[in-house]
C-alpha cells in the first residue's frame, strides 16, 4: 500500500469520511501585508492550516486573520502598532493572548490551541471547534512501520529506559517547547521525565525523521492535509502507526478572553453551534478534523 493510501486508511476522523477530491481552498499562510482583518489569532501549529482555511471561507476572507506558528518575526496584526514576536505553538499563543489582555493593547483576539487548560481560573475560555487524533510517525519502510505502540511502551521509550522495539533501535523525537501536541502527548503517556535520548523537532514536520529509528507524535489531521495537497507537504517519508491499537483523540480550541464572550463579533464567530466557525463543517473536515459535538461551548475556562 502506498504512503497516501496508508494515510487515508488510518485517518478517518469522527463520523465523517474525508472527501479530498472536493478540495477546500489551499490554506495560505499569514494575511498579506496590509490585510488587517477584524479578529487576529496566533498559536497552535496543529490548527493553523484549518484556521487559514476558515479565514479564507468565513465572511469571504474579511473576518479572521490567523498567523502561522512559524515564519518571519515579528508579525503585525493591526494597521497601527501591534508588532509582536511570532508565537510558535499553543502555549506561546495563549501566553501572547494573556500578555495582550494584560497590556490592553488589543493586538490579538484569540489563540489557537490543541491542548486544554493547564492552570485553573476564569480569565480565558477554551472554545472547542473540532476534534483531532494523534498517532506515531515513523519512517516509511523502517522496522518500526506497522508497530502498534502501547502507552506504557511509549512512556518507557521517552524515559529512554527502552531503546529498541522488536529488536530494532528507537530514537524518540518530541515537538518543540510550547507545543500543545507536546503537552497533550506527554500527558497521555503519563508525563514521563524525558531522557537524554529524546530529540526535539518542529511539530508535524516529518522531514525531521531522518533515521529508521525515529518516531514522533503526529496529528492525523495535519498528515491528511499535508498528503492530500491542501497545505505544503512536509510529511517527508513518514507513515503513521497506531497507539494501543488506535490513537489518542483530543478536542482542539480557539481560546478567547472570557470578558469578551458577549461581544457580538466574538460570539458570532466562535460561540455556540450556530457560530460561523461551527457552521463551517465542510472546511473543518476537508482539513482532516472531525466535527465537535460541543462545538462553540464556553464551559471550559482557565488561566493558561
Amino acid at each position: 500500500m502506498n504512503v497516501k493510501s496508508r494515510a487515508f486508511a488510518g485517518a478517518v476522523v469522527g463520523a465523517a469520511a474525508l472527501t479530498l477530491s472536493v478540495m477546500a481552498p489551499v490554506a495560505s499562510a499569514d494575511p498579506a501585508p496590509g490585510d488587517y482583518r477584524v479578529l487576529a489569532g496566533v498559536g497552535s501549529d496543529t490548527t493553523q492550516d484549518v484556521l487559514n482555511g476558515l479565514a479564507e471561507t468565513v465572511d469571504a476572507g474579511t473576518l479572521i486573520a490567523s498567523y502561522d506558528a512559524t515564519g518571519s518575526s515579528p508579525i503585525k496584526t493591526r494597521a497601527n502598532g501591534c508588532e509582536i514576536a511570532r508565537p510558535n505553538g499553543s502555549s506561546q499563543g495563549i501566553t501572547a493572548l494573556n500578555n495582550d489582555i494584560d497590556a490592553g493593547t488589543g493586538c490579538l483576539d484569540f489563540a489557537r490551541s490543541s491542548r486544554g487548560v493547564q492552570t485553573a481560573g476564569t480569565d480565558l475560555t477554551w472554545i472547542p471547534f473540532a476534534t483531532d487524533k494523534l498517532k506515531m510517525a515513523v519512517r516509511d519502510g523502517s522496522p518500526l512501520e506497522g508497530v502498534n505502540f502501547t502507552t506504557a511502551q511509549l512512556k518507557s521509550i521517552y524515559e529512554c529506559s527502552v531503546t529498541s522495539v522488536n529488536g530494532s533501535p528507537v530514537t524518540p523525537l518530541i515537538p518543540q517547547s510550547g507545543s500543545g501536541t507536546r503537552s497533550f502527548f506527554l500527558a497521555q503517556i503519563g508525563n514521563p521525565t524525558l531522557g537524554s535520548c529524546v530529540g526535539t523537532m518542529q511539530e508535524h514536520d516529518g522531514r525531521t525523521l531522518t533515521s529508521n529509528a525515529h518516531l514522533a507524535p503526529y496529528s492525523v489531521a495535519k498528515y491528511v492535509s499535508q498528503t492530500g495537497g491542501l497545505v505544503e507537504d512536509v510529511h517527508g517519508d513518514t507513515v503513521l502507526t497506531t497507539i494501543d491499537g488506535s490513537e489518542y483523540s483530543r478536542p482542539v480550541y480557539n481560546v478567547v478572553d472570557t470578558d469578551r464572550l458577549s461581544e457580538a463579533v466574538i460570539a458570532d464567530t466562535f460561540v455556540g453551534a450556530d457560530s460561523k466557525v461551527c457552521q463551517a463543517t465542510s472546511t473543518i473536515t476537508e482539513y482532516g478534523f472531525g466535527t465537535a459535538a460541543d462545538c462553540g461551548s464556553t464551559t471550559l475556562k482557565g488561566e493558561n
